[in-house]
Parts: C-alpha cells; sequence; structure tokens
C-alpha cells in the first residue's frame, strides 16, 4: 500500500514539474524583455499556476 502512497506522490509531482516547465516557458515567450527579475517573478507566477492546475485536477479526479 505504500508503494501506491509513494508512486502517486511521485506523479503528482511530475506533472506540477510538467505545468511548471510549460507555464514558465509560456511566460519567457510572452515577456518581451528577460533579465533575472522577470525570470524569477515568472517562475513564481509560474509555479502558483502548476500548483492551482495540479490541485483543480486532482479535486475533479481521473476518469
Amino acid at each position: 500500500m505504500a508503494y501506491l502512497a509513494h508512486r502517486k506522490s511521485l506523479r503528482t509531482l511530475a506533472e506540477l514539474l510538467a505545468w511548471w516547465v510549460a507555464l514558465t516557458a509560456l511566460w519567457l515567450v510572452l515577456v518581451s524583455a528577460v533579465d533575472a527579475l522577470e525570470a524569477a517573478v515568472g517562475a513564481g507566477c509560474a509555479l502558483a499556476g502548476a500548483v492551482a492546475a495540479t490541485a483543480a485536477r486532482g479535486a475533479a479526479g481521473t476518469r
């Protein structure tokens, strides 16, 4: 049973990472001039979006 919980945690972490990478890439494409501060803000906002997307998918359940 612990194996399944560990596997679910890894799957959730992988999903969170995928969302974060995708949203960070989108931010960097849409911003006109990339400097360190904008990259940091974009990464932070992307993390918030990734957490929200992962939570929404978890709340909706899988079919």
